[in-house]
């Protein structure tokens, strides 16, 4: 595949309304929904990394003699490697290009990937789970950024709807098969699985994803470019709103990824197979919703006010989730929980998508810094919320549920104060006129 081939997806044009260009040939709107493929895969790869190991998560306390806050360790040390490497990876693909660190991040995810299965202790499985988030932030921070190149406005929004479609398979799919994999091996034949995923994306990438940054869109400051571009876009309020409304979600989500192994299987007694399915059924209740907002609410509905009522939804449900688990209704058993963590979870299709398209429509030229931002804020904030929800122990969904509800208040309180909704038009055109080249 060569370095520079020209983009296959048809770019749309930007205007006040962000109306879609739909005059796409069927040869290109064919190559387009491989690349929208490729591009799900990529975005699907923290989730399969991520949740076909949750419900291995009391058997690695045991198998490796760790409590619990420390096995959850592996999953921050995963979400740090994934901030961090992101920061890297993001102006390098705006130096260089997508292709060559994309290729380059996912040859090292996949060695990190197999040497997990192999790790003697807990220490040097968190030493490598660092390894593979570091490389496997490639993945995300670039495949927002070939978003960014190929689409724009209302388009941007539905393909971001789109690749939470595609996405969302995996943690449908991921703690089932999981699940099933505990049944005839232990928590090392998950890692050999993801193993094999991560050399298949691989394989499809190099062959299927063309180069969708011209040379002549590249910078070739370095480093102190990439930090003005970053330290300009954290001047704009309006994008550091929205980055860290999303960022502060995440955490609230990835409260719910870290702690609900121990709190739906050693608190309520379910099994790991029963987990999966509640598992995945949250996470089909987050796609629908996320189809909703890509081919319902959008171009109908502000993003803005889809977002706000996506952050008020996910701090109803995080509310609820307190009052159950502090004892105020009394004792409650499992379906109360899994009914108030369905609606947090679904909420998230609301809000995300949206965040990421109304942070990403402030910058043009400088989209790979944008999006390890975006990532980054995310990934840290997420990183720091895993320990904290087993900072209890194993025994009381308390933790979960004060760390949902005091994420979900910070990110509405910047929406609101940084973001100022009802100027969002002035801001974006404003942000749009000041972006960097």
């Amino acid at each position: 595949m060569p370095e520079h081939a020209a983009a296959p997806t048809p770019r749309t044009d930007k205007d006040d309304d962000h109306t879609e260009n739909t005059s796409a040939s069927p040869a290109a709107r064919r190559t387009g929904l491989l690349v929208t493929f490729v591009l799900g895969g990529l975005t699907a790869t923290p989730p399969l990394a991520m949740d076909m190991y949750l419900p291995s998560l009391p058997e690695v306390t045991r198998s490796l003699h760790a409590p619990a806050a420390t096995v959850q360790l592996t999953l921050t040390a995963c979400l740090l490697g994934m901030a961090l490497g992101q920061l890297v990876v993001g102006p390098m693909s705006d130096r260089w290009g997508r292709r060559r660190p994309l290729l380059i991040g996912l040859a090292v995810n996949l060695v990190a990937t197999a040497l997990c299965a192999l790790a003697p202790n807990v220490e040097t499985l968190v030493a490598f789970r660092l390894v593979q988030g570091l490389a496997g932030a490639a993945g995300i921070v670039i495949a927002r950024a070939v978003v960014r190149d190929l689409y724009d406005g209302v388009a941007m929004a539905r393909f971001f709807s789109t690749l939470m479609l595609i996405s969302g398979v995996a943690p449908v799919v991921a703690p089932l098969i999981g699940g099933q994999i505990l049944r005839v091996t232990d928590w090392r034949g998950v890692f050999l699985v993801l193993t094999v995923i991560s050399a298949l994306l691989g394989a499809l990438v190099w062959l299927r994803l063309p180069e969708t940054l011209p040379p002549t869109d590249r910078h070739g400051g370095g480093v102190g470019h990439a930090l003005r571009s970053m330290r300009a876009l954290l001047a704009d309020l309006p994008f550091t709103g929205y980055m860290l409304a999303g960022g502060f979600a995440f955490a609230a989500l990835f409260a719910y990824i870290s702690a609900s192994p121990f709190v739906i299987q050693e608190i309520y007694g379910a099994s790991p197979q029963t987990f999966s399915l509640l598992f995945g059924l949250n996470s089909v209740g987050l796609v629908v919703a996320g189809q909703i907002n890509g081919k319902v609410l959008v171009g109908r509905v502000s993003l803005d006010k889809v977002l706000a009522v996506g952050l008020a939804v996910i701090t109803l449900a995080a509310t609820a989730l307190l009052l159950m688990s502090t004892g105020v209704f009394g004792e409650v058993g499992l379906a109360p929980i899994a009914a108030a963590l369905f609606v947090l979870m679904s909420a998230m299709g609301l809000t995300m998508p949206n965040a990421q398209t109304l942070a990403l429509l402030r910058t043009k030229h400088a989209a790979g810094s944008a999006s390890a931002l975006l990532g980054t804020s995310s990934f840290l904030v997420g990183a720091v919320a895993s320990p904290l929800v087993g900072i209890a122990g194993e025994h009381t969904a308390v933790p979960m549920a004060v760390v949902q509800l005091a994420a979900a208040l910070v990110a509405g309180a910047c929406f609101v104060g940084m973001c100022r909704p009802w100027t969002t038009r002035e801001n974006a055109r404003a942000g749009s006129e000041g972006d960097e080249s």
